[in-house]
């Protein structure tokens, strides 16, 4: 017998809160190092990504002269809290999830990303 999974949910206010402590806990080093990028919350993804990076990684953009649009990234709040049951679960996904598309600015790879434990 399947049991219920119970979602949380997380108020938008408060889950933008987590994005920025999320951030907030990045090494120092590295958030100097981000350029050019905007970190935003949206509702929900049409095809159930928690979290999306959009740009030119940093690793690249000499190729483009230095003259690129801001890097994107998106965290999504319904589809990480309908993965989770209680807040903290959800503190913790949006950790991996910042993590994950951050290391996206920098060029790093989903695999590499797996191979880290961060996939």
């Amino acid at each position: 017998m399947d049991s219920v999974h119970a979602v949380v949910e997380v108020a938008p206010e408060r889950f933008e809160e987590l994005v920025a402590d999320a951030l907030d806990e990045l090494p120092e080093e590295l958030g100097r190092l981000m350029d050019n990028v905007v970190v935003q919350v949206r509702d929900g993804s049409a095809n159930g990504l928690l979290g999306l990076y959009e740009g030119v990684p940093l690793t690249a953009r000499e190729a483009y002269g230095g003259l690129v649009m801001p890097d994107r990234i998106t965290v999504y709040r319904r589809a990480i809290c309908h993965r989770c049951q209680t807040e903290a679960e959800v503190i913790e996904e949006v950790r991996v999830t910042v993590v994950h598309e951050v290391a996206h600015h920098f060029g790093i790879d989903d695999d590499r990303l797996d191979e880290l434990g961060w996939a």
